[in-house]
């Protein structure tokens, strides 16, 4: 696999859209605090580190409001093969802030919002709405 981040994304859209509850994937530290911070914005239920030591996964809990899954799009912006590095000035608001970009910065994985407040960039990973 060259890309796990867009393999998860893959995997929550696919999830999602056949109303699955749970998904289950193998676990890196970036996916899991991709998952955290999904959790934190509203758009999972859960992520939890499952699984033994050797081989560890990530079992993410999706959220539906009604029969409609909270998470409508998702959309990898930086790729192996074209990163996409932004400046704390260029961060632009997804959705007109109802949804959420996620960067990784120098402190840490972080939400559009928290890094423009921070004053950091980084590469753009992903946009959520």
């Amino acid at each position: 696999m060259t890309d796990p981040i867009a393999d998860m994304l893959s995997r929550l859209r696919n999830a999602s859209a056949v109303h699955k509850t749970a998904v289950v994937m193998p676990y890196s530290k970036i996916k899991m605090e991709i998952a955290r911070l999904l959790v934190r914005s509203g758009y999972l239920a859960n992520a939890v580190k499952a699984g033994d030591e050797r081989k560890p996964e990530i079992t993410l809990t999706l959220k539906y409001e009604g029969r409609e899954p909270v998470i409508n799009h998702l959309r990898r912006v930086s790729t192996p093969g074209h990163r996409r590095y932004i400046k704390s000035d260029e961060i632009k608001r997804v959705l007109n802030g109802y949804g959420l970009s996620i960067l990784s910065t120098p402190k840490g994985v972080l939400t559009d919002s928290e890094a423009k407040k921070a004053g950091v960039g980084g590469e753009l990973l992903c946009e959520i709405y």
